[in-house]
């Protein structure tokens, strides 16, 4: 699968029942994640929103169905009559004063150690009574912004963009961040990050960088998020 982007002016949600698993699917899910955790005791199997469907609204929409599930889901991919899974996701392009890019490189600790990406995260479900809707998903957008990089944006500050899916079929919806001074940024960062260090937390970006075009994101120094280049060139420019 090759990584996609698109223009959407409607968003619809419809929650779905998780899927049914065999005896035997469910034994080897758990085996793997007891393997993952085993190699990294920070993953936490917490609580998701998991695509399970997907359907173009007409020329501009998109119709998304999900589940509520846990994080061990994710190690189903690639197994053999596994149901078709995959994340969703919110992620923030937050520019500088100077038209350049925030992103990050994902510490050791974390489930994609190196990876350069937004600042984001996977959707938990909404709580009860709550529709995962593009006002849950710009809050979480908003909270992951300020977890990450320690630049606090309203909610209500962050525009909506494209919807982006990656290579693994994790589907994620992109807001754009006023700008702010590249040097705030980078403070902001630097302090979140040296509160974490001493409270003995590993931040979840050991480092973010600028970047002012797609040659100097080519530069960085480990994988790239799968559909971090087209996000990037959309803001960016080729």
């Amino acid at each position: 699968m090759t990584a996609e982007l698109w223009d959407v002016s409607r968003l619809r949600f419809e929650e779905t029942a998780p899927p049914a698993l065999t005896v035997a699917l469910r034994t080897e899910r758990d085996r793997r994640w007891a393997e993952a955790v085993r190699a990294n005791p920070t993953l936490f199997d917490g609580p998701v929103a998991a695509l399970t469907g997907l359907e173009r609204d007409g020329a501009d929409g998109l119709l998304v169905s999900w589940a509520p599930l846990t994080y061990r889901f994710r190690v189903l991919r690639g197994l053999p009559d596994a149901p078709a899974l995959a994340g969703l996701f919110a992620a923030v392009l937050q520019p500088c004063d100077e038209g350049r890019l925030l992103v990050g490189r994902m510490s050791p600790t974390t489930s994609a150690p190196g990876r350069w990406q937004l600042p984001g995260g996977t959707l938990e479900p909404p709580e009860e009574g709550a529709a995962l809707d593009l006002d849950m998903l710009r809050r979480h957008a908003a909270r992951e912004l300020a977890e990450e990089t320690g630049s606090a944006t309203p909610a209500d500050a962050l525009l909506p963009g494209p919807v982006v899916r990656d290579t693994q079929g994790s589907l994620g919806f992109l807001f754009t961040a006023p700008p702010r001074p590249a040097r705030e940024l980078l403070e902001r960062y630097e302090e979140l990050a040296r509160v974490e260090s001493e409270a003995g937390v590993d931040p979840e970006f050991d480092r973010v960088a600028l970047i002012g075009s797609m040659d100097e994101l080519r530069e960085l120094p480990g994988p790239l998020a799968s559909y971090l280049p087209l996000a990037a060139e959309r803001f960016l420019g080729a």
